[in-house]
C-alpha cells in the first residue's frame, strides 16, 4: 500500500464514522424525545474525539510527506483530494483532544439549554451555555490561527469556506451595506405604490401543505429512496449524500414559509445527492465549502422558484391543496406574496432585498464576539441596535432577536457570511445557466427542472471540492465572484 492509499484508506474510515455523527445529529433535532440528550451528548462528543485522534495520528505526517512524492504525477483529483486531506489535519492538530471533547459537549448542551429558552425568549437562561461555548471556540481559533498563520475569525472561516478572508468579505459587505438602504427605500417605494396582494384566506392544514412540498420536491429532482423530509425547530439538509434529510417548520397560517423553506432545503439536499460517486467517502468528493453549497438552496428557492415562470407552474397546485379560487390565488397575486419586501425580524423568513443585512450584522457581532471586542451580556441590545440601523426595526423580544438562530448556540462560528456570498454566486451561476441553455426559463414554467439541474450537476455538482470555489465557479460562469451581478439581479426583479 502506497502512503496516498494508506491516507485515503484512513480518511475513508474518518468520513464513514463523520456520517454517522451526522445521522446522529439529525436524529437529535429531529426524533430523539427530550430525554435522550444527555446520552446522545455523550455519544457525539465520543465520536467527536474518535475522528480527532484518526486526524492527529503521529504517523500521518511521514504519510504526507510521503504521499506528495508519490502524487506529483497523478490526476488532479487525487492531488485535490491529498491537499484536503493536509488542510483538514493542520485543522486537528492544532487542537488537542481534550478541548475537542469540552467543545462537543458544551455545543450539544447549549443547543438544548436554547432549544427550551427560545420559545420563552430568555436569553439569561442560556447565556452561561453560550459564554462557554464562545469561551471554547475562542481557544479553538487561536490555536487554529497559529497553525494556519491567520486571524482568528479566518480560521473559524476556513472550516466552512476554504481559503476564505474577512478582509474579502469585509470590502464585499461594505459595498453591499452602501447599495441596500437607497435600493431598500426605492423598493419599497415602488411597491407602495402598486397594488397590494389579496389576502390567501388559511388556516392550511399541515397535512396538505406537507403534500404540496413533496410534490415540489419530487420536481425539482428530490429522490425518496434516497432521502426524506421531516419537521424540526429549525429547518436544516442533513444526512448523507445516499440519506439526504430535509427538515422544515409550517405554520397553519401561512403556507409560503415551509414551502419556500423546503424548495431551499431541496437545493442543498440536490448537490449533496450529486456529489461524485467514484470519491465518495474522500474528502475531494465534499461539497466546495458552505458558500457554494448556499448557492444551490438559494438556486433553487430565489432563482428558480420565485421567478414569474415557475409560479405559473406552481399557481394551480396551490389551488387544488387549499381549496383556493379567485384573484388572491392567481399567479400574478401568489408573485406578489412571494416577491413582497418587508424589514422584518426573522431571517429564514427574510425577502430576497432585505436578507443580505441580516447576514451582514451577524457577521459583524460574530467577529466581534471572537476579537474579544464586545462581551456576551451586550449581544441583545447590540443586535437590536444593528437591525435599527441596517433595516429600521427592532425585535420587542430576543426569541425575534439574538435567539431566532441555531448557530452560535451549536457551535458554529464563521459560518453566517457564506449565506450573502451564497446569493451572489447563485445570481452569477443562474445568469451563466441560462445564457447557456435558453431553455430553463420556459421550461421551469412546467415544473421541469431538468435542464437547470442538467447545467448545474455537470459545472458544480459534479465538481466537488476538485478545485476552489472561485476556480470552479469562474469556469463556469467566465469570471470570479461579481457582485454587481447580484445587484443587478435584484435590480431586475424588484425595480423593473
Amino acid at each position: 500500500m502506497t502512503a496516498y492509499e494508506e491516507l485515503a484508506k484512513k480518511f475513508k474510515r474518518l468520513h464513514a464514522l463523520q456520517e454517522a455523527a451526522g445521522m446522529l445529529g439529525w436524529d437529535m433535532s429531529a426524533m430523539m424525545p427530550a430525554g435522550g440528550a444527555e446520552a446522545r451528548t455523550e455519544q457525539l462528543a465520543t465520536l467527536s474525539v474518535v475522528c480527532h485522534e484518526i486526524l492527529t495520528d503521529p504517523n500521518l505526517d511521514e504519510l504526507f510527506d510521503k504521499a506528495s512524492a508519490e502524487t506529483k504525477g497523478l490526476d488532479s483529483w487525487t492531488q485535490a483530494n491529498l491537499a484536503e486531506m493536509r488542510r483538514r489535519w493542520l485543522h486537528a492538530t492544532a487542537l488537542e483532544s481534550d478541548l475537542v471533547e469540552a467543545l462537543s459537549k458544551a455545543c450539544k448542551r447549549c443547543e438544548m439549554i436554547w432549544r427550551k429558552a427560545r420559545p420563552k425568549s430568555d436569553f439569561a437562561a442560556v447565556l452561561p451555555a453560550l459564554k462557554e461555548v464562545l469561551n471554547l471556540t475562542r481557544q479553538a481559533a487561536a490555536a487554529k490561527a497559529e497553525r494556519l498563520g491567520c486571524s482568528l475569525y479566518d480560521a473559524l472561516l476556513d472550516e466552512y469556506e476554504p481559503g476564505g478572508k474577512s478582509e474579502r468579505i469585509d470590502a464585499v459587505f461594505t459595498d453591499l451595506a452602501a447599495f441596500l438602504p437607497g435600493f431598500l427605500s426605492d423598493v419599497l417605494d415602488r411597491q407602495a405604490k402598486q397594488p397590494a396582494a389579496l389576502p390567501l384566506e388559511g388556516p392550511f392544514p399541515l397535512d396538505k401543505q406537507e403534500a404540496l412540498a413533496r410534490k415540489l420536491m419530487a420536481a425539482v429532482g428530490f429522490d425518496f429512496e434516497h432521502g426524506r423530509l421531516d419537521v424540526s425547530l429549525h429547518p436544516f439538509c442533513g444526512g448523507v449524500p445516499d440519506d439526504v434529510r430535509i427538515t422544515t417548520r409550517y405554520n397553519e397560517d401561512d403556507f409560503m414559509i415551509a414551502l419556500m423553506g423546503v424548495l431551499h432545503e431541496t437545493g442543498h439536499a440536490m448537490y449533496e445527492r450529486g456529489l461524485p460517486a467514484e470519491w465518495r467517502l474522500q474528502p475531494v468528493g465534499e461539497a466546495r465549502g458552505m458558500a457554494m453549497h448556499e448557492s444551490q438552496s438559494l438556486m433553487v428557492e430565489m432563482q428558480a422558484c420565485r421567478s414569474r415562470e415557475f409560479v405559473e407552474f406552481l399557481a394551480p397546485l396551490a389551488r387544488e391543496a387549499f381549496g383556493g379560487s379567485g384573484p388572491a390565488w392567481q399567479a400574478d397575486n401568489l408573485l406578489r406574496h412571494y416577491n413582497e419586501v418587508k424589514p422584518d425580524f426573522i431571517r429564514v423568513d427574510a425577502d430576497e432585498v432585505t436578507y443580505p443585512a441580516h447576514v451582514i450584522l451577524r457577521y459583524r457581532l460574530e467577529k466581534a464576539l471572537i476579537a474579544g471586542e464586545m462581551e456576551l451580556e451586550a449581544l441583545p441590545s447590540e443586535w437590536n441596535k444593528g437591525m435599527q440601523e441596517l433595516l429600521g426595526v427592532t425585535p420587542p423580544e430576543d426569541r425575534l432577536g439574538c435567539l431566532q438562530d441555531i448557530h452560535w448556540y451549536d457551535g458554529a462560528w464563521g459560518y453566517f457570511p457564506t449565506y450573502t456570498l451564497g446569493a451572489m454566486t447563485a445570481a452569477q451561476l443562474f445568469a451563466a445557466a441560462k445564457k447557456a441553455r435558453p431553455e430553463i426559463p420556459e421550461a421551469l414554467g412546467r415544473g421541469d427542472f431538468a435542464p437547470l439541474m442538467g447545467w448545474l450537476a455537470e459545472n458544480v455538482h459534479a465538481q466537488a471540492s476538485s478545485a476552489g470555489f472561485e476556480q470552479i465557479l469562474e469556469k463556469a460562469t467566465g469570471e470570479p465572484l461579481n457582485p454587481k451581478i447580484f445587484e443587478a439581479h435584484l435590480k431586475a426583479r424588484y425595480l423593473p
